[in-house]
């Protein structure tokens, strides 16, 4: 690869592969020997390149394909992640058959990569190695990449404790003890904050689930009730959403400052024409594989995210339009 000037963020593709190949394009990379390349610049996918999507194996070949070329690094989503636990088996005396319970609830969620892979044994094999080795994070001298949410004192302690950005082996076995540190981190750094409903209340999301958590801001700095917090598509019961935040909701609460370096997330499922969150922080989920836009961000060492410089493709218009039936 030729010294890289600027860097393509890409948000979460979840088996987009044609549209990924538009974006790809359109930012300016090309097919060499069957990979995408870019001359002066490298991609770096903000991870859950797998489930929902139609072509979810295509989607893997060609991230990993510019990974291996050079062209492109990626960081672990938290659909890799439950893919990796769902396939793995636990150990002798663990009490798990595997190490993500195999319920028709975590069925469903997997269900189309699954099928991608049934009958490619080995070949999901040889992905599955891929995915352990991703790293959970990436860290430049101006900006930051992870999948949900930077939580700056686990990644200090995990750096400190085990080197390096990729987890082994033992600590993916370790990470589904909900009372360790390795659990900690993956549910920070994947799946970002969270908190508990008030009052035993359960809402049911977009996509069916019943849910007892929300997800939550981790910038807000000056929260005063519980709307001021919540981040995802489904809004908050409106009775919920007035209720002023307790000491401990706010304890529960990270703060990633408008001093801290930009960084780059996934994960949140946002909608509408793509643009900053705050001058230093993009999410870059735009409900692809829900006929929304698969988005970009072309860094160029700008000190601040620059409104102008999302590139998006827009599914429904521009791959296909939703039919009747489908879940939006």
């Amino acid at each position: 690869m030729p010294d890289i000037k600027g860097f393509d963020l890409i948000g979460d593709v979840h088996g987009c592969a044609l549209s990924l190949s538009m974006l790809l394009e359109r930012l300016g990379y090309r097919r060499e020997r069957g990979t995408y390349c870019h001359p002066s610049r490298q991609a770096l996918f903000v991870g859950d390149i797998i489930d929902r999507g139609p072509r979810i194996r295509e989607s893997l070949h060609l991230v990993r394909d510019m990974v291996e070329a050079g062209a492109a690094q990626v960081v672990m989503g938290n659909h890799e992640y439950n893919f990796l636990c769902y396939c793995t088996p636990g150990r002798p005396g663990s009490g798990l058959d595997f190490l993500r319970s195999h319920t028709p609830r975590h069925h469903r969620v997997l269900k189309e990569t699954l099928d991608a892979f049934a009958s490619h044994p080995q070949e999901q094999a040889d992905f599955l190695t891929w995915i352990r080795d991703m790293p959970i994070f990436l860290e430049f001298e101006h900006f930051r990449v992870i999948h949900a949410c930077w939580p700056q004192a686990l990644i200090d302690r995990f750096a400190r404790d085990f080197g390096g950005n990729r987890i082994s082996e033992d600590f993916l076995h370790r990470s589904v003890d909900p009372e360790t540190f390795e659990c900690e981190l993956m549910d920070r750094a994947l799946r970002g904050t969270q908190m508990k409903l008030p009052n035993g209340a359960v809402i049911t999301s977009k996509d069916g689930f019943q849910r007892r958590y929300f997800r939550t801001k981790f910038w807000s700095g000056s929260a005063e009730r519980y709307a001021d917090v919540v981040f995802q598509p489904d809004p908050l019961p409106g009775d919920i959403a007035r209720m002023p935040l307790s000491e401990q909701d706010r304890a529960q609460l990270l703060h990633y400052g408008e001093d801290e370096k930009l960084l780059f997330v996934g994960h949140y499922w946002r909608d509408g024409e793509p643009a900053p969150i705050t001058s230093n922080i993009a999410c870059l989920d735009y409900s692809a594989v829900k006929f929304g836009k698969l988005v970009a961000y072309r860094y160029d060492h700008e000190p601040r995210i620059d409104p102008a410089k999302f590139v998006w493709v827009d599914i429904a218009r521009e791959v296909r339009a939703p039919e009747p039936g489908d879940v939006l």
